[in-house]
């Protein structure tokens, strides 16, 4: 089992190093096409609050829905790449086989390749990291579980005005030994 678990981290950890060599030459490059006709601006800071309704399949046990609150900070290097950090915690619980399951706390950093153009609607695509912290409360004690896996997903930002857009995203948070995580998030994005 420790074998295996190396084997994955040195397997993260070239995926990790792949995608930094390609978001450098995708910045070279990218930067250089971007101009005056896109709507998204460089070098933008932006913040934003979501809310998610989380899937939890745990090998072994009923799936569990869970509700979490998160914030976003990021910039946008380019028109289409961004890079953010998010955390989040818990806020919906959810009781299987006589426990209860909860979100205790996620954060991570991530990447986003955003396609850029002139409608309101920017789709994205999102890759990183996320560490998650589960706890199981039963009546023979509280357990707790802390692993990070790298996470993925697809989204779409709705212009509503120039400071302030909609938000609305899929992702995989979490993909280890038959055990998943996803989220379907909703929210707001404010640009500064």
């Amino acid at each position: 089992m420790e074998i295996s678990r190396m084997k994955r981290s040195a397997t993260n950890k070239r995926t990790l190093m792949l995608l930094g060599l390609a978001v450098a030459a995708g910045l070279t490059s990218l930067g250089a096409q971007a101009g005056d006709m896109y709507k998204s601006g460089v070098g933008g800071a932006y913040a934003g609050l979501n809310y998610s309704f989380m899937n939890i399949d745990l090998d072994g046990l009923d799936d569990a829905d869970v509700g979490t609150l998160s914030a976003k900070v990021g910039v946008l290097a380019t028109p289409y790449l961004g890079v953010e950090a998010r955390g989040g915690f818990g806020v919906d619980d959810d009781r299987i086989d006589g426990a209860e399951l909860s979100m205790d706390n996620f954060f991570g950093g991530y990447a986003t390749l955003n396609l850029a153009n002139e409608s309101p609607a920017t789709p994205y695509a999102i890759i990183g990291f996320t560490r998650i912290e589960l706890e199981l409360d039963t009546v023979f004690g509280t357990f707790k579980d802390d692993e990070s896996d790298l996470s993925y997903g697809l989204g779409v930002n709705l212009e509503m005005s120039k400071e302030l857009s909609g938000n609305l995203e899929y992702m995989r948070y979490f993909d280890k030994d038959d055990d998943t995580i996803d989220g379907l998030s909703v929210g707001l994005t404010f640009m500064f």
